[in-house]
């Protein structure tokens, strides 16, 4: 692969180094010369001193053949024209903006941008303990048409089949996690309460699925 990174602060110059280590060509750029001196001494990428979203350094980095762009700088304004340009203007398929700001981190991946957030991660999966209903999205495609949502299964579903839960062409377990191992569900599985169920969702139905979950089975329903 060939990959360009935007932004050589810790976390550039660190994805930039395995990214080499792993045996892919990389291109890095900083707006400070100085910047690059986080990269190790027998760093072979290119470097370029700029801005990330010049397009004429992007062809030098190598953007028309990238497969991958990760926009890592420390302004998250920068990095959702970076990652934009790369998406629309050269169709770079894999990219990823580190944004700051949560809010705008949900915004930018609702329209298939993919998104790392800092701190979001850690808070989320605090708050989803404290908060059973707290809303939560591990990950979009870049369409926006799917998405991985983790659920703490409603205590009106223990002992349900877990296929209960789901609706063909709306939303699927693809995995669980009980007592701290996860596995792939069987047909027959039984929810038992304080399993949580990692669910691929359609897009469009997020909202209706959590009303799904909270409303509970079907009274009479087997």
């Amino acid at each position: 692969m060939h990959v360009v990174v935007v932004g050589c602060g810790r976390v550039g110059s660190g994805l930039a180094t395995t990214l080499e280590a792993q045996g892919h060509s990389v291109a890095i750029i900083d707006k400070r010369a100085t910047a690059f001196r986080r990269l190790p001494a027998d760093f072979e990428g290119r470097q370029l001193v700029g801005i990330g979203f010049d397009r004429d350094l992007l062809v030098q980095a190598g953007i028309e053949r990238a497969d991958a762009l990760a926009a890592v700088t420390n302004g998250d304004n920068s990095n959702i024209v970076v990652a934009r340009v790369a998406r629309e203007h050269y169709g770079v398929e894999r990219v990823v903006a580190r944004i700051y700001d949560p809010r705008r981190a949900a915004i930018y991946e609702r329209v298939g941008i993919p998104t790392v957030a800092t701190v979001r991660w850690t808070a989320e999966r605090v708050l989803r303990r404290i908060l059973s209903d707290a809303p939560s999205v591990e990950w979009i495609d870049p369409s926006a048409r799917v998405s991985l949502l983790e659920r703490l299964v409603p205590t009106p579903w223990a002992g349900r089949r877990l296929s209960e839960l789901e609706s063909d062409g709306d939303w699927r377990i693809a995995a669980i996690t009980r007592l701290g191992e996860s596995l792939i569900p069987t047909a027959t599985l039984v929810a038992q309460e304080g399993d949580v169920i990692w669910m691929m969702v359609d897009g469009d139905k997020l909202d209706e699925l959590d009303r799904h979950l909270a409303a509970g089975p079907a009274k009479g329903g087997h």
